[in-house]
């Protein structure tokens, strides 16, 4: 609780810091399978190519069994480019502490340059499953970690348009299947805002953004697969960012998921986002 109450204090109170630049953003996401998902995030500049970064998340997807998964996330980290070479580092906790929660360790190196940006990054995910409890069995709790390594890529084509690729792949130190305990396997997979998601194997994507004058359209692809039930998932999202005035913009985002999993799933989602500082 101590995390959450520190990320929202942070948010709230950036135009109150002696910052350089700060940027506040908020928004909603929701999917035709009836999940729902608010967050708010932050960046304060507080030094020279120094930012910290926060944000704050919960979704809502109802479950089979008239039960509701409400998933909650907070992030906070630290960004400082020393030029070229510039590091960076988060702590995270994500989940549903009633069914599947973890605590996430992230760091990144990379290297950057008018053009081109090329980070190595490592995670480490340390979870806590609760397995409901059965006509045979009281609920069971069991603990595993997972560490993902991964590369991502920016290469600004033109003035106008840019190339991002990232990647990701996570080895577990369980043999984790969810397929063997189908009442597990309906809590985590009813659609993309759901914890099955946070179980993958491998995750890589791309996207492609276009800057008209002042707006932005961006067309990103992705995949992903399951650690738990090795099913693949694809997505594709299109964005299109305006300004709302000087110092505000407004994101809205469309896009498709087709899951071997929970079936082909809409998602509608519009951020605001609010820059200033000296």
């Amino acid at each position: 609780m101590f995390l959450f109450r520190a990320l929202i204090i942070l948010l709230l109170a950036a135009p109150a810091w002696a910052v350089e630049g700060y940027i506040i953003g908020g928004g909603l996401e929701s999917d035709s399978a009836d999940g729902y998902a608010a967050s708010i995030i932050g960046e304060l500049k507080i030094a020279d190519e120094t930012w910290l970064s926060a944000a704050i998340a919960k979704s809502t997807a109802e479950l089979p069994r008239d039960l509701t998964l409400d998933t909650v996330f907070g992030d906070v980290g630290i960004d400082h480019w020393f030029k070229p070479v510039g590091i960076s580092a988060s702590l995270a906790y994500w989940g549903d502490h009633n069914i599947l929660d973890s605590v996430n360790y992230r760091a990144s190196v990379y290297w950057r340059s008018a053009k081109v940006r090329i980070s190595g990054d490592v995670e480490y995910r340390d979870f806590e499953l609760d397995f409901p409890a059965t006509d045979r069995f009281p609920v069971r709790k069991t603990t595993f970690g997972a560490t993902g390594f991964g590369l991502s890529t920016r290469f600004k084509l033109s003035d106008r348009t840019d190339l991002s690729i990232y990647g990701m792949n996570y080895e577990y130190d369980v043999n984790f299947r969810l397929d063997e305990n189908d009442r597990i396997r309906e809590l985590l997979s009813v659609s993309r805002l759901s914890l099955l998601n946070s179980l993958v194997d491998y995750r890589v994507g791309a996207s492609l953004s276009l800057d008209v004058g002042k707006r932005q359209w961006q067309l990103e692809l992705a995949t992903w697969q399951g650690e738990a039930d090795q099913e693949i998932t694809k997505s594709a999202t299109i964005r299109f960012i305006t300004p709302l005035g000087q110092a505000s913009d407004i994101e809205f985002g469309l896009g498709i998921d087709k899951s071997d999993v929970y079936g082909n799933t809409t998602f509608l989602s519009v951020f605001m986002y609010f820059y200033g500082g000296s």
